[in-house]
């Protein structure tokens, strides 16, 4: 096993497709909701997405953000008020802030209600496009808004069913939209996030390989969670390829003869940065300008 250089390169043809949707469907609406990662609120917006909505308004969901640094979390919801874009933190799962969410997307187009009150259009239902990258947790959302499985989770990216509207409790309908991603990631950086948190899948990235990139940037940033979860000392002096094999060996993560299952190794890394399991983990920050 070596450490290479990370190439990803991801789109599918479909996704052209479903971006035309998107365009479309846009039209039918009042205001959008955004949901994207907590972890990585940069790399987890698709940048077309500006485009797409244009002058719409529009409300952040800061989803799975119980896996995130709460320190970092409220940095970003403070980002978005001087963007003048409300921002909520929220769980998709267990419905944590998902009222508030709703209820600002709501209020996003106040006046469009009382002028239409002022009409004598009275009852009239705001409604509402669910935007975000795969892997983001739209899907979930809606079936928690719905309380039923109506979107399909961790579907493949681009992929959608006929368009529905989903009625809530608080005269607000959503509409689903395709989950996308775009031609080309400014930054190795941003694909690296995207792989990190399973937006793009095993084929596009060896797993083996995204293991030491993992580690590279923990022992940068939560080095102390890192190393308290693997009961590592100083590793300042060892190379990823060593740190892995370190685990590999405390894990027990070995073929037979007692070599390391490298693969074995670094699903369980990931698969517990994931979780949540190292510890509460935000891989952005803010730019502060």
């Amino acid at each position: 096993m070596s450490e290479n250089k990370t190439n990803i390169n991801w789109f599918p043809g479909h996704m052209v497709k479903a971006k035309k949707e998107i365009k479309e469907n846009l039209k039918l609406v009042d205001t959008v909701i955004e949901i994207i990662d907590a972890r990585i609120p940069i790399s987890s917006r698709n940048p077309d997405f500006d485009e797409l909505i244009g002058i719409k308004p529009r409300v952040i969901g800061l989803n799975k953000f119980d896996l995130a640094d709460p320190k970092v979390n409220k940095m970003w919801i403070e980002y978005y008020k001087k963007q003048n874009i409300p921002a909520v933190l929220i769980n998709s799962i267990s419905g944590a802030g998902i009222n508030e969410l709703l209820t600002l997307a709501r209020d996003a187009v106040k006046e469009k209600i009382e002028k239409s009150n002022e009409k004598g259009i009275v009852g009239r239902s705001v409604r509402v496009a669910v935007m975000g990258i795969p892997n983001a947790g739209k899907s979930s959302f809606i079936n928690k808004v719905a309380k039923r499985n109506v979107a399909n989770v961790g579907n493949k990216p681009g992929v959608t069913r006929t368009k529905q509207w989903i009625r809530t409790s608080l005269g607000i309908e959503l509409m689903d939209t395709p989950g996308i991603l775009w031609p080309k990631f400014e930054t190795e950086e941003i694909g690296l996030n995207l792989a990190f948190t399973g937006a793009i899948k095993y084929e596009i990235l060896d797993n083996e390989e995204l293991s030491l990139k993992l580690i590279q940037k923990l022992r940068d940033t939560y080095k102390k969670e890192f190393c308290e979860r693997y009961k590592l000392e100083d590793i300042d002096e060892n190379s990823e390829l060593e740190i892995l094999e370190i685990i590999g060996n405390k894990r027990g993560c070995k073929v037979s003869g007692g070599e390391i299952d490298y693969t074995k190794v670094a699903n369980l890394i990931i698969d517990e940065f994931r979780k949540g399991v190292i510890g509460n983990i935000s891989l952005e920050r803010p730019v502060q300008g």
